[in-house]
């Protein structure tokens, strides 16, 4: 049964998460501010470098609630008292926080975009303390969306266009895991969730029907059935797993239909079956309901399913309509972790010129992209299919009307020529001097944004299995600073 809802603003969050960061990035603030550093501008970058299920991409989402934190960033009387309590900070530091106003620069790849490891999808410029202040927020809400929004896209892609309905929130961490993560999921294709918050604050349609306590509670099958289609005659959908799909449960579904709806002047709108072989199941009845004359009657399927079940049993024939998915998509339970990081990458000097920074690691995907940087996305013009992202210098520009050659930066023989191309950026400054840029976007149009930008993609890209690697390209002049810096440090 679904219940309407029009799309709303989010929520705002009531809740002040300024101290909803690790320990260490205070201690860090304070040594900061100790040493004189609380003007020093600088540059970080949030990045992921593997994909969740190895798979070809990634989904961008939770920068609403990033904008929603940023907005509210402020310390109260009652977290300076605490933060005085620890007996280890000064008290000109504690007066600093008192008087604490965010003005850090943000720019962010926008919800709904495919994204790819290394990429700077978020990127702060501001004062030291504020920047990396942030980082335990920023990797918290954009690596818990993104992660549920990617599973969720895969999901509703297995699924082939029939629809996917969120059901997971009772299996979610936290009652924020489960309406932010049907907020993601939403973004990542689904038509709606569950969870009657997300419908009520978010305008996702609010979905559902009855569980088997509902069957149970009845002397038998048939008055549950009975009970629930004279509540619901409009949107009649039975679960017909209670006791046996085929011997009782579908039987009794097509005989209260026929006494309850048909008389109406309606049309059932479907069964749901959560268990047993579904497969099996939902062929038989299939064959079952039009031989009663319900050929419109739709078929759910529910019950532990992820994008690999969905796609072996639609390639097994399963007659399923749509699917209800819970615990796999909203914990992402076989790729539980995106695995953002948040890295320094640069330093204004006393001139304003940016001096690059690096980390480097003997485990070469943990070496960092030096410099303030963009995307760029490079499309192309006859197919409007993505052909690969190049990350540059920031203001550094790719002529659209010039041949472009791109190459592996790990295998820098690795090169192809680019002609008849658009070079589009895709990240967006979404804070000025601490002031936000960005008007909200409504789900709906975040959730078509991501059909759209998906289907840019080559479907080698989009394999679940060993997928065709989507290359993220540095510039030339971004290339040699890497080496130069990797060179410098490496002896």
């Amino acid at each position: 049964m679904e219940k309407k809802a029009e799309d709303k603003k989010n929520p705002t969050v009531k809740t002040n998460l300024t101290m909803l960061t690790d320990f260490y990035e205070i201690t860090m603030a304070n040594g900061y501010f100790a040493n004189g550093f609380q003007e020093t501008t600088v540059y970080f970058d949030m990045f992921f470098r593997e994909l969740p299920d190895s798979g070809g991409f990634a989904i961008m989402a939770g920068v609403q609630q990033l904008i929603e934190y940023l907005n509210q960033l402020t310390f109260t009387v009652e977290d300076i008292e605490y933060l005085r309590s620890c007996g280890i900070f000064s008290e000109a530091f504690l007066r600093y926080l008192a008087d604490f106003h965010f003005c850090c620069d943000v720019w962010a790849v926008p919800e709904g975009m495919p994204i790819f490891p290394g990429e700077p999808i978020v990127t702060v410029r501001g004062p030291v303390i504020q920047a990396q202040f942030v980082e335990t927020m920023i990797l918290l809400t954009v690596n818990h969306q993104s992660l549920i929004a990617t599973k969720a896209n895969r999901i509703c892609r297995a699924a082939n266009g029939r629809p996917v309905m969120e059901f997971g929130s009772r299996r979610a961490q936290g009652p924020d895991g489960a309406v932010l993560g049907a907020r993601a999921a939403y973004i990542g294709g689904c038509c709606g969730t569950a969870c009657t918050i997300c419908g009520k604050e978010y305008g996702i349609p609010a979905l559902g029907t009855m569980a088997h306590s509902w069957v149970q509670l009845f002397d038998t099958e048939l008055d549950a059935f009975r009970a629930y289609a004279r509540e619901y005659p409009q949107n009649c959908t039975l679960l017909v797993d209670t006791y046996n799909v085929l011997k009782s449960g579908l039987p009794n579904a097509i005989q209260v239909f026929r006494e309850e709806i048909v008389p109406r002047g309606l049309r059932p709108a479907g069964i749901r079956i959560d268990s047993g072989d579904i497969t099996y199941l939902s062929r038989k009845a299939r064959r079952i309901l039009d031989d009663a004359g319900f050929p419109d009657c739709k078929i759910c399927a529910s019950n532990s399913l992820d994008e690999y079940i969905i796609r072996d049993m639609l390639s097994q024939g399963a007659n399923v309509d749509s699917f209800g998915v819970g615990e796999r998509m909203i914990t992402s339970s076989s790729h539980p972790v995106f695995g953002g990081v948040y890295k320094l990458c640069g330093v204004e000097d006393a001139a304003g010129n940016v001096v690059p920074k690096i980390k480097i690691s003997e485990n070469v995907t943990k070496i960092t992209t030096p410099g303030f940087k963009t995307i760029y996305r490079l499309y192309d013009r006859e197919t409007n299919k993505a052909i690969a992202d190049v990350i540059t210098l920031f203001g550094e520009k790719i002529d659209s009307e010039k041949p472009y050659v791109i190459f592996d930066p790990d295998f820098i023989w690795k090169k192809k020529t680019v002609t008849n191309f658009k070079a589009v950026e895709i990240r967006q400054q979404i804070f000025r001097n601490g002031s936000c840029l960005v008007g909200e976007r409504s789900l709906k149009e975040i959730q078509e944004f991501c059909f759209r930008q998906v289907d840019t993609l080559w479907d080698e890209v989009k394999r679940f299995e060993n997928p065709h690697r989507y290359y993220v390209d540095l510039s030339q002049n971004l290339w040699n600073i890497k080496n130069e810096l990797i060179s410098k440090y490496s002896g």
